[in-house]
């Protein structure tokens, strides 16, 4: 059991310095399905060698793609074969514990002439996968729950696609893009149409390989056209706004501390923790922007504040939906009240982070209330270490990592090695951050 007490000092740390966190998790995942679906070679460079994506390529390699992992330069070339140069697998597609992989590469199967079959970890089971197999099944998609709960494992059988117009029921890039997957084999043009803007890197990077998409952001909505000739790319992975939003926290809450945090992804469709931290009066700055492979990208600096309580909600949510495990530890510190409401989708990601959350901050002895989309949380009362529970959830095991670090006493936590999933290198890289 990793015990943050042996390598941690018990009392609240300072942290000072400057760091790279990983590659993008979203854009690595995308690189590889795209980099598979073009025509040619695609170079990624900066790709996160985690878990999750790690299965996407032991996916592709089971279609028949040859990718090559340099794990030492976080570099992949993927050799790929066009829109219908995937053959069929001889084995049940593995996607692990990646709901983004199990998603969206549904879309790309349901438009091919071969069977399929898709199944990952026990998380994954539980995941919902209705949301994506109504959309696929309007298209003229065969895919089914084989234990008919709307659940993994899946089927995917051979069918004729239409496109079609959808509304989604919930504001999510892994749906968004599934459809629009879809509708690259489908009869037609396809659109999307969500209810909150959702991250919009399959829209950004399908346009640079050569896909005819219109975006229309302040309509919520993306629209792709059937078949066209996907190119290989040389794509630059920046830094994953997600993993550097547990730095972020850190150099707010812990006293004495400054860091920054190099090479940022800040894709306004990703970056809503830094409204948060501006609505919470946090020290920040933003420097050195420009575009990296179409991504929005900059230097972040956060330095110690004294916080104070916000408000989080509406269209803000899909923004930051990865982040709020460690947005609550902040508003935990922070003074006054927090409101995190219409946040429903936490409850079934890796773990029901609503619960996670809320009863492990609870044990640190935070005073907050649970809802059934969010929680009210009173902050600024002192927190102690306690065991946490991460229910084998990485954003969970880093988020109370931070908070472990300002708090007084030790934190332990049950299954340190669930970061691996998306940042494996994430305890290293706290401690070399620690004065």
């Amino acid at each position: 059991m990793y015990q943050a007490e042996k390598v941690f000092p018990e009392a609240p740390v300072s942290m000072h310095g400057e760091l790279k966190v990983p590659g993008d998790k979203s854009i690595s995942h995308r690189s590889v399905m795209f980099g598979s679906l073009a025509e040619g070679l695609t170079e990624v460079s900066g790709f996160l060698n985690s878990a999750d994506c790690r299965s996407t390529i032991s996916c592709f390699r089971a279609l028949g793609i040859p990718i090559d992992l340099d794990e030492e330069k976080d570099r992949v070339l993927i050799h790929g074969r066009g829109l219908n140069g995937l053959r069929e697998a001889d084995q049940t597609l593995d996607t692990g514990n990646s709901g983004t992989t199990t998603r969206m590469i549904s879309g790309i199967l349901a438009g091919q002439n071969f069977e399929s079959h898709l199944n990952g970890d026990a998380s994954i089971q539980n995941r919902p996968m209705k949301r994506i197999m109504e959309p696929l099944q309007e298209m003229g998609a065969r895919i089914t729950s084989d234990r008919g709960n709307d659940c993994a494992p899946l089927t995917i059988r051979p069918s004729h696609l239409k496109g079609i117009t959808y509304h989604t029921k919930v504001a999510s890039a892994q749906v968004k893009s599934c459809i629009l997957l879809a509708g690259l084999y489908a009869d037609g043009e396809t659109t999307v149409i969500e209810p909150a803007l959702s991250r919009d890197h399959t829209e950004r990077m399908l346009s640079a390989f050569g896909a005819k998409v219109i975006r229309e952001p302040e309509k919520h909505k993306a629209t792709i056209f059937s078949h066209p000739k996907l190119s290989g790319q040389k794509i630059a992975v920046p830094a994953d706004i997600s993993s550097a939003a547990y730095f972020l926290a850190a150099g707010l809450i812990l006293p004495d501390s400054e860091i920054t945090l190099k090479d940022v992804n800040i894709n306004p469709t990703r970056a809503g923790i830094l409204d948060v931290i501006q609505k919470m009066n946090g020290n920040f700055s933003i420097e050195n922007k420009r575009l990296v492979s179409g991504e929005e990208v900059a230097d972040l600096t956060v330095r110690s504040t004294s916080l104070q309580g916000c408000r989080i909600e509406g269209d803000l949510i899909p923004r930051l939906i990865d982040e709020i495990p460690v947005i609550a530890v902040m508003a935990a510190f922070a003074e006054g009240d927090t409101l995190i409401k219409d946040a429903a989708e936490l409850r079934v990601k890796e773990s029901d982070r609503i619960q996670s959350i809320s009863e492990n901050l609870q044990a640190m002895g935070a005073d907050l209330e649970e809802r059934p989309d969010g929680m009210l949380i009173h902050g600024g009362k002192a927190l102690h270490g306690t065991s946490i529970q991460t229910h084998m959830d990485h954003r969970i095991a880093m988020a109370f990592t931070i908070a472990g670090l300002a708090a007084e006493g030790a934190v332990n936590l049950d299954q340190p090695s669930c970061v691996n999933i998306s940042y494996p290198t994430f305890y290293e890289e706290v401690e070399s951050l620690i004065d």
